[in-house]
């Protein structure tokens, strides 16, 4: 479960913009960490397009952050990280030494993916309308994340041939 000890049902919408903010910036943290081990390995264009994606999701936290200061100034957050884990976030499994550019595409298509299916899960036990107008709207947030990262899979070069199995070292005696 991604979500823990949150009570959709008892959500403010001050809560729910926390949990939104909190979502984007483990998100864009997975993804700068990504785009740094792919530098590593001298993955650039896997590197490149989770630079992308991090960028996309600092975007929408500040735009998050600066409509929950508009609305609730100098509040204190009552939902914090530890509150949740890999909502939007690709999973750690994801990456890999020598990752195409199309993996790395498909990986952030499952997050995003996994981001949607999180507010259609929790729409149902939200009873603040405003709540549930904003999950709505990340709901739909994700859908059009989805398209742009489909839209960049479909300009993408094919995978090489060579399967992931050749890049495992063999063990070694000790």
């Amino acid at each position: 479960m991604p979500v823990r000890e949150i009570d959709f049902a008892l959500l403010s919408l001050q809560d729910a913009l926390d949990l939104a903010i909190l979502i984007e910036e483990e998100a864009r943290e997975r993804y700068e960490e990504f785009a740094h081990q792919m530098r590593l390995h001298r993955t650039h264009e896997a590197a490149q397009f989770f630079r992308f994606m991090a960028k996309n999701e600092e975007k929408h936290r500040a735009e998050l952050w600066a409509r929950r200061h508009e609305m609730f100034p100098g509040a204190t957050a009552r939902v914090t990280r530890e509150m949740l884990f890999d909502v939007e976030a690709p999973d750690y499994d994801e990456v890999r030494a020598f990752m195409t550019a199309r993996q790395a595409l498909q990986a952030a298509l499952r997050a995003e993916q996994k981001a949607h299916a999180f507010f259609v899960a929790a729409l149902p036990a939200v009873r603040d309308p405003r709540v549930r107008t904003l999950f709505e709207e990340l709901r739909d947030e994700e859908v059009h994340h989805q398209q742009m990262v489909r839209s960049h899979l479909a300009t993408a070069a094919p995978d090489p041939e060579l399967g992931d199995e050749l890049f495992v070292d063999e063990p070694v005696e000790q």
